[in-house]
């Protein structure tokens, strides 16, 4: 199996397991919280069949990938990104695509804000957490911090029972089971969690309220941003729509009724918006904030 490394915790390596398939213009695909990279299968067919090569990769502690016990923030993130592009030589195409769902929305901006655009083409945020989801005064918008402190509270206490309650918010499973998701799915999707090293389940609920508005600022591609309507994981009204008023030039899309996991419950409307966008070949020359 391939795995980069990128660091170090006293004699092991730190190691992220990825997968590359196909050819042509490459799209790297970053997961969201608790799942790992495989939960892209939806558009990880999709883009192969339109002739793009795919990477995925599991966020340290997630997955496949090593679970050390420090490194869950987002510098940190954006830094085994950018060991990943490195090592597969994306940056030698300048033309590879970063998109994100959820907490991978975090990496793509702040994969920009600290390394620039160089080789990026594109970006998009589905269902992402920018730009700054916490309140504070300067962020009227953002949720009551007191709503994730219970969060962690409930990882700590039981992050097996915290996994069960999650998933049906995160797929609305009241409106959406047995229409545009499984029962298997749900099961499927707590399994992964399920083997998450407990230090990251717990320390990336801290992480979901980085601020990522001055790395937004320095977004100078074309963008997408998808977001459901209907989300109850990160709300439209304090991410997606605000990302894309901050992001020059950024096309928002709203799926109507889509819970946070619309690139499984509507992967047909994302991959569509998806394809679309990659496919568009205007460039866009962006001035970005220092």
């Amino acid at each position: 199996m391939p795995y980069v490394t990128v660091g170090k915790e006293n004699s092991g390596n730190i190691d992220l397991y990825y997968e590359d398939h196909g050819s042509g213009k490459p799209v790297v695909l970053i997961h969201g919280y608790p799942l790992n990279g495989a939960f892209w299968e939806k558009q990880t067919a999709a883009l192969l069949n339109s002739g793009y090569r795919v990477i995925t990769y599991d966020r340290r502690g997630f997955g496949q990938s090593s679970k050390p016990t420090s490194g869950y923030n987002y510098d940190t993130f954006a830094a085994d990104l950018r060991k990943i592009v490195t090592q597969l030589g994306l940056l030698d195409f300048s033309e590879f695509a970063l998109v994100g769902f959820s907490m991978g929305g975090g990496e793509v901006a702040r994969y920009i804000g600290n390394y620039g655009s160089q080789g990026v083409s594109k970006a998009v945020f589905i269902s992402s957490v920018p730009p700054y989801l916490i309140k504070a005064p300067d962020n009227p918008e953002g949720v009551d911090s007191s709503a994730f402190e219970g969060i962690k509270q409930a990882v700590r206490a039981d992050r097996y029972a915290f996994f069960t309650e999650f998933f049906k918010n995160f797929y609305n499973t009241d409106k959406l089971m047995g229409t545009r998701m499984s029962e298997g799915a749900v099961q499927a999707s707590w399994n992964v969690a399920a083997k998450a090293s407990a230090t990251a389940s717990f320390e990336c609920v801290d992480t979901w309220h980085e601020d990522f508005r001055r790395n937004l600022a320095r977004v100078n591609v074309p963008t997408l941003v998808i977001h459901g309507d209907a989300d109850r994981i990160v709300p439209i009204s304090a991410s997606g729509q605000r990302t894309a008023k901050m992001v020059p030039g950024a096309k928002l899309v709203v799926v109507k009724d889509g819970p946070h996991a619309i690139i499984w419950t509507h992967a047909d409307e994302v991959n569509k918006e998806l394809l679309s966008f990659l496919r568009e070949e205007k460039k866009q020359l962006l001035t970005a904030a220092a």
